[in-house]
């Protein structure tokens, strides 16, 4: 594993090895972050084929976890306060999953609500309870320029109706609320806390549908920026919530999504 030395500023990026949360990273490196990725992957082969262009990007290291479990959560931290000394200036809780099959409504299992449920909104809370005592005890500690931030990524699915993954849809739904839970308590600490919200994005995750959702923006334009979203789309919005023009505005949601939350006729 790579290790970082140093006291700048830190960020850590669930979900980070591939798509949106790997855009998000390239993205902090550039920034001057210094950038730990966490994944549930393990091994040397997680970042075997991007391991040569975030070097040449800036200080990484890896951390493989599983953020849905409680006793991997605090291995995590624990290598926070390790690897960056305790500073995390940055918290970007993007790691989530999508249904394994898509089910109507009516057909929805347990067992697929419940995985939703656990890999997307309670890793969320719980990654954002961990992050904020972490910021905390870092805020106590004196840290030099320390302002830090955490930034949720959820969905429009958070808000739009999709009946063949529903659990998909509550999931980022709880995401929301968590981030607007968190933002209301840490305001005391001036602790901000953000909402990103992916519209159509180009991921592994999409790749199934890719040209019904071609079809629909491009050809029914869905959106009125007729196409589909970039990880990097995504990211620029994440550096919108940790540059400190937006802090005032804690809670804020930021659509990454071509105009589709706008109600149109």
């Amino acid at each position: 594993m790579k290790t970082i030395s140093g006291t700048g500023r830190n960020a850590l990026v669930t979900g980070a090895r591939r798509g949106i949360g790997l855009g998000i990273a390239k993205a902090l490196l550039r920034e001057g972050y210094r950038v730990m990725l966490c994944s549930k992957t393990q091994g040397p082969e997680a970042t075997q084929s991007i391991a040569a262009e975030l070097d040449a990007l800036g200080d990484w290291l890896y951390a493989p976890c599983d953020v849905s479990d409680e006793a991997q959560r605090a291995t995590l931290f624990s290598m926070i306060a390790k690897d960056f000394s305790g500073r995390l200036d940055v918290l970007v809780n993007n790691a989530g999953v999508a249904p394994l099959v898509r089910l109507d409504v009516l057909e929805t299992t347990v067992e697929s609500y419940e995985r939703l449920m656990r890999n997307n909104a309670e890793s969320c809370f719980f990654m954002c309870q961990s992050g904020a005592q972490a910021m905390i005890s870092a805020q106590r500690a004196g840290f030099p320029d320390y302002h830090p931030r955490i930034v949720n990524i959820s969905s429009i699915s958070a808000y739009t109706s999709s009946t063949s993954r529903g659990e998909y849809c509550t999931s980022k739904a709880a995401v929301s609320m968590t981030t607007q839970l968190f933002a209301d308590r840490l305001a005391e600490y001036g602790i901000p806390v953000f909402e990103v919200r992916p519209g159509i994005i180009l991921t592994d995750m999409t790749a199934g549908v890719r040209d019904r959702y071609e079809h629909l923006v491009h050809d029914e334009g869905l959106t009125p920026i007729r196409r589909l979203g970039t990880p990097e789309d995504v990211a620029d919005q994440v550096l919108a919530a940790c540059s400190g023009l937006l802090d005032f505005g804690t809670g804020t949601v930021l659509n990454a999504d071509a105009g589709f939350h706008l109600r149109r006729l």
